[in-house]
């Protein structure tokens, strides 16, 4: 089983930044994939990004372009970076893992098994 733990949510005004990070611990082999994802209050939790064990990367036409998914390894860490952060980017933003999946399929919530806790952001206008 992958634990995975994030940090890095707040709060920012719009045009601003934020870089999410997600500590990765327990057993993961090749081929995986690693995910962003975000639930804001009544709506379905959707892909924001992802990167499979190859470094292939996937994105939501929402944030192509001003989020950035990186992995460091040696840190057994995950990363988005958040630019041009608008108030629709306000949501709880989880990292999950799924082993098997590549970056092609990997924004459906749905083929993740391990999942964080989430950390809040909120972008105000």
């Amino acid at each position: 089983q992958v634990h995975m733990v994030e940090s890095g949510g707040g709060s920012v005004q719009s045009g601003g930044s934020l870089r999410l990070s997600c500590a990765v611990s327990g057993s993961i082999t090749s081929p995986y994939s690693l995910g962003w994802f975000r639930q804001a209050p009544g709506e379905e939790r959707e892909g924001v990004a992802a990167i499979d064990s190859d470094g292939f990367t996937n994105y939501a036409d929402s944030v192509k372009g001003r989020f950035q998914i990186s992995e460091d390894n040696a840190k057994n860490t995950l990363y988005l970076q958040m630019n041009s952060l608008k108030p629709e980017d306000s949501a709880m933003y989880y990292c999950a893992a799924a082993l098997n999946l590549w970056a092609d399929y990997a924004l459906l919530p749905d083929q993740y098994n391990d999942w964080g806790q989430g950390t809040q952001v909120t972008v105000s206008s």
